[in-house]
């Protein structure tokens, strides 16, 4: 194919030559998107490329979409196959993690419904099904860890009280916060959520696991059940 190149570039506008004389901090988001991708589509390069991928989103939310854009979204785009498109999701993939594990080391206690919501926000707000997540922690209140039991239909999860006392008991966990999303966006607790709440928080009294709450996450908002005396 006959690929437009960055050598038909001024070489001050040259992404590689850039990173390289003046450091990755002084590129812009399709600069670095472009060094990623490496090469482009026919007649065009790859930073020409990058910034129609950031285009994309239809929240216009420029590189940020990038984590929420689906393979399919990604190799509908003239110029991205499948290869191209899986190293974007890996790419978004590995942000999303470093950005968490960033957050775990901080002395963050989640002691707050707003620290989760800000933990999970990114990943949940534009999810299409629900996602059930649960997080664990010591006597001190240190996450132990997070862990993904389900993912479900638009209306529902699948997460079940057992799955989720043998993964807290498997981890050695005393305290639990769980953590869905509504995909509708709107995180006002349904009756489902309030009776699984009360169903998991009166099994955990009974083996010495304590609810601490139950936080629904909508687009860039929030639902604390603790919060509303639920728990």
């Amino acid at each position: 194919m006959d690929h437009a190149t960055m050598k038909e570039l001024p070489e001050e506008l040259r992404p590689y030559e850039r990173c390289e004389k003046e450091g990755p901090e002084r590129l812009s988001d399709e600069e670095l998107l472009s060094i990623i991708l490496r090469t482009g589509s026919r007649g065009e390069t790859s930073l020409e490329l990058a910034r129609r991928i950031l285009a994309l989103s239809d929240s216009g939310e420029g590189i940020l979409g990038l984590l929420h854009l689906s393979l399919p979204q990604l190799t509908a785009l003239k110029g991205i196959g499948r290869v191209k498109g899986i190293q974007l999701l890996c790419i978004g993939e590995l942000s999303r993690r470093i950005w968490k594990r960033k957050t775990i080391s901080r002395p963050v206690s989640f002691t707050e419904a707003s620290q989760v919501a800000a933990y999970y926000q990114e990943d949940l707000r534009h999810a299409g099904q629900e996602q059930f997540y649960m997080m664990m922690f010591n006597t001190k209140q240190v996450l132990l860890g997070d862990i993904l039991l389900s993912k479900g239909t638009v209306n529902a999860s699948l997460a079940s009280p057992r799955e989720i006392f043998i993964e807290a008991l498997r981890h050695q966990a005393v305290n639990l916060i769980l953590v869905h999303n509504h995909p509708s966006g709107d995180p006002e607790p349904s009756r489902e959520d309030i009776r699984l709440t009360a169903r998991i928080s009166q099994a955990g009294e009974l083996i010495g696991i304590r609810l601490l709450d139950h936080v629904i996450i909508g687009d860039g908002t929030y639902a604390s059940m603790k919060e509303r005396g639920l728990i």
